[in-house]
């Protein structure tokens, strides 16, 4: 196993990354921002708010059915606190949610709607643009809002003639390309989070070091329901793959397979419903 645990991946370019994102954030007036459920705090871009300039946000927890959901409520409370943002939870696999993320939305755009109309200006759709790290789900997002209508709208005045609206409703447009955050590895642990997750290039990391810090995490809360789920004592990939007998040519671990089949299951929610972040005493 290699013994460096440092992510080593530096996306090119953050500079203009940030700046082209700025430029599509311009022609919104409500910002989704899409959080990892299972790692609110390491999914959200620590320069957030100088990047987004005092725009409304809307915080989506998404991927919420892979968590505890009793857990999940004091994310909620602390993320609305240090914020002072609405923060709503969504999955993939439920709909229901959808109407209330629409109010919220229009609840949002209102101020900019209204005080537009008191320039003079005709009433317009609200416009909206989701944002998020990679791989916490901000195309299914955008799928699931667009789910009921895929009318294309265009370019707009004053809008950049390659980016594609859809109306959502009579009352909201949406930017349908997601827009991506640019990452930073200054914080190692949450770079760490963000590989468990998938939302690191697995070029960037070792995934037989990457399992075992996961192992290594979830014990720190889930110890007993993770040596139950695997019956061993000790939670390390070598006891694993001989609970599992996952073995190679002379009776040795596999070590690899355990390591992918531990990460796979864990995003996969197979291993159980899970938060890594901590909330501060």
């Amino acid at each position: 196993m290699k013994k460096d645990s440092h992510i080593h991946w530096y996306p090119g370019h953050i500079a203009k990354a940030e700046r082209q994102l700025k430029e599509k954030l311009n022609l919104c007036d409500v910002v989704i921002e899409v959080l990892d459920a299972r790692i609110p705090f390491s999914s959200m871009y620590n320069n957030i708010k100088s990047l987004l300039g005092g725009k409304p946000r809307l915080i989506l927890l998404n991927k919420a059915d892979l968590t505890d959901k009793q857990e999940l409520k004091l994310f909620i409370e602390k993320i609305k606190t240090d914020f002072d943002n609405p923060v709503m939870v969504t999955d993939a696999k439920n709909s229901k949610d959808l109407a209330p993320i629409v109010k919220k939305i229009l609840e949002l755009a209102e101020p900019k709607i209204q005080a537009q109309m008191a320039k003079g200006l005709l009433r317009r759709p609200a416009r909206v643009m989701v944002v998020g790290m990679p791989n916490v789900g901000k195309s299914s997002i955008i799928n699931k809002l667009t789910k009921a209508s895929k009318t294309k709208v265009g370019a707009k005045a004053g809008v950049t003639r390659q980016q594609q609206w859809v109306r959502i409703n009579k009352d909201i447009d949406l930017l349908d390309t997601p827009g991506i955050i640019p990452m930073r590895q200054d914080d190692q642990l949450a770079a760490t989070k963000l590989a468990f997750v998938n939302s690191v290039s697995e070029n960037a990391y070792d995934n037989e070091t990457i399992a075992q810090e996961l192992l290594n995490i979830l014990s720190r809360k889930y110890e007993q329901q993770l040596k139950e789920y695997y019956n061993v004592d000790n939670l390390t990939l070598e006891d694993i793959a001989k609970s599992r007998n996952w073995i190679v040519s002379g009776s040795e671990p596999d070590i690899e397979r355990t390591a992918t089949f531990i990460l796979k299951y864990f995003r996969d929610g197979k291993l159980g419903k899970f938060i890594l972040d901590e909330i501060e005493s």
